[in-house]
């Protein structure tokens, strides 16, 4: 019978089995689209198991500490994640990471990219802001955030291994929201190094706890 280390770890050796068939750096994030419908309902089954086994029912309230630090994506189904993996003028996905401070309700989530010819490496980083949610007819947050994306940031960090400082980053704007709603992430499981999220779209997020950011 499954339990809640079992299934972390099915889980988890499944995206990283699935990333590995496709010659895909298991340190990279895959997406739903880059696997066969049958791949992908395995992913959701596994995750909607380990959901059910959430050590925190109401992660916002009891378990909000457990939130700070760096996380890694492994797995997404979101629409900005999937864009990555396509990127123009022979840019690849690298790492992606999400750094979140609970104290100023805050966080960013910066994406690593290197040329295909693996001359020009480099990111793209968005910051934002949160806040809980709080439901209807109750006082105290539950496991909903509300998300308002801030600055976004193109950066190049190097050219032919030397540090391009000038163009760290080259170019800086205003991120766009969502028109008619307001961006959300259910918090679904958290643990000590594994977490997973939904968005208010349904997209699924699966992250494990890094002590640093590699690239």
């Amino acid at each position: 019978m499954d339990n809640r280390l079992s299934l972390k770890q099915k889980l988890l050796s499944e995206i990283k089995k699935l990333a590995q068939h496709r010659q895909i750096n298991p340190e990279y994030p895959i997406t739903d689209l880059m696997l066969f419908p049958s791949e992908s309902n395995k992913i959701e089954e596994i995750t909607t198991k380990l959901e059910g086994f959430n050590p925190f029912y109401k992660p916002l309230l009891y378990g909000v500490n457990l939130l700070d630090g760096i996380w890694q994506l492994h797995y997404s189904t979101a629409r900005e994640i999937r864009s990555l993996n396509k990127l123009p003028l022979g840019f690849k996905l690298q790492q992606v990471y999400q750094i979140i401070d609970t104290q100023k309700a805050s966080f960013f989530n910066i994406a690593f990219v290197e040329h295909s010819s693996k001359l020009i490496n480099g990111y793209v980083k968005v910051t934002a802001s949160f806040s809980p949610k709080i439901p209807e007819n109750e006082t105290l947050p539950n496991d909903i955030i509300n998300v308002n994306f801030e600055k976004r940031f193109l950066s190049i960090q190097k050219i032919a291994g030397i540090k391009t400082k000038i163009l760290d980053p080259f170019k800086v704007f205003n991120a766009r929201n969502p028109q008619g709603r307001i961006p959300s992430l259910k918090i679904t499981y958290i643990d000590e190094n594994l977490r997973i999220g939904r968005g208010g779209d349904g997209s699924l997020f699966i992250l494990s706890k890094q002590q640093k950011m590699v690239n």
